[in-house]
């Protein structure tokens, strides 16, 4: 068991993998936290709330996850480097856990703490500054509210996070040098020919296909009217499974078989 998890030596791992390099671990995260906030300052003066918190979650949770995680296997942009990383003492599943839980465990929970404060402060922020005896009072009151961390947008916006997190750890451990420009390239070049072959399939079989979101439904157009073709319950269930639990888990798996490629 020693061989392959050793609680002090983890510990020892993972104190130097947040040590080592601390301008681009805290550093990032200090930075996308303080752009968050004046994301979302700026977003609820010249906007509103809703777009505010909506925006700020998505991005700070799910882009900002992405950021970080592409610098947690940034021992490879060097070979001097990337040896050394290899031939420190721990297993490899040792070093793959300490990138999962800085890119996906340490930062989403740092970042929902930030968030909940600032969400908190500024939604008390409006609640004072509204006049009570106004008449409309009570809808102002009510129209402004925490943003729910249990609701369905977060919740889907955990699973893209844990998504997109594993695809830039991978591409961190394919691409040695500007990782995450890379990783970001490749991502959306997969996605990209993925939605044109759906398309592709959808056109070849409807026809007069008007918009067809990836295996979810297609919009076809029926004389001068658009009618949509949705998937059966069950099929859907299986697709939102698939890329809410099956893909996030592959790619996390595939960076410790690319670690363990690294190390031979």
């Amino acid at each position: 068991m020693k061989d392959t998890f050793d609680p002090r030596r983890f510990a020892l791992l993972l104190r130097k993998s947040l040590l080592e390099k601390p301008t681009q671990i805290f550093g990032f995260t200090g930075l996308i936290l303080g752009l968050m906030l004046i994301a979302y300052f700026i977003c609820k003066s010249q906007i509103n709330f809703q777009v505010a918190q909506n925006l700020t979650f998505i991005w700070g949770l799910a882009g900002g996850g992405c950021f970080l995680a592409s610098f947690v296997f940034s021992h490879f942009s060097t070979n001097a480097a990337g040896s050394f990383y290899l031939t420190f003492p721990a297993s490899i599943f040792e070093k793959w856990l300490a990138g999962i839980l800085i890119a996906g465990i340490f930062y989403p929970l740092i970042f929902l703490l930030f968030f909940r404060g600032i969400d908190s402060g500024f939604v008390f922020l409006y609640h004072k500054s509204l006049d009570p005896e106004n008449p409309l009072y009570k809808i102002q009151y009510d129209s402004v509210y925490l943003f729910s961390l249990t609701g369905r947008i977060a919740v889907r916006v955990y699973f893209t996070s844990f998504l997109f997190i594993g695809a830039a750890m991978l591409g961190s451990l394919y691409f040695n040098r500007a990782g995450f420009i890379k990783s970001a390239i490749a991502f959306c070049t997969i996605c990209l020919s993925l939605f044109v072959l759906n398309w592709l399939i959808a056109d070849l079989i409807f026809g007069k296909v008007e918009d067809a979101f990836p295996y979810r439904d297609v919009d076809i157009l029926v004389g001068k009217n658009v009618g949509s073709i949705q998937l059966p319950t069950k099929a859907f269930e299986i697709n939102d499974y698939v890329f809410s639990y099956i893909l996030p888990l592959l790619l996390w798996g595939l960076c410790f078989l690319r670690l363990k490629e690294k190390e031979f």
